[in-house]
């Protein structure tokens, strides 16, 4: 089954399981990770499902959209090149594993 690798500020690592066309922030909230607290529910409302996407994953995820370009500057952690919002971030058919880094802090 296909996998979403969450790296902790720390450095420790979670595989969690996934299907194709979950995203990062449901795919997190359904397995208890921390650090993701998605308080508007995946509706790109908020910044608190921000993440760093591993260059490793980068290839298989859209653009940036406005919107959610537009979220990430209030972004409670620094906001990088590879910053995106987990709740627009699917985990698309035929990917094996994303691996996306989550910030120090959410709010």
């Amino acid at each position: 089954m296909p996998q979403i690798v969450y790296v902790q500020p720390d450095g420790s690592r979670e595989a969690v399981p996934a299907r194709p066309g979950t995203t990062v922030m449901a795919t997190a909230v359904n397995h208890g990770v921390a650090g993701i607290v998605a308080e508007c529910g995946g509706s790109a409302m908020c910044a608190t499902c921000h993440v760093y996407v591993d260059p490793a994953s980068a290839g298989f995820l859209p653009p940036t959209s406005e919107v959610e370009n537009e979220m990430l500057a209030s972004a409670a952690s620094e906001r990088r090149d590879n910053s995106r919002l987990g709740c627009q971030l699917v985990l698309a058919p035929g990917v094996d594993e994303l691996i996306v880094h989550i910030p120090e802090r959410q709010i």
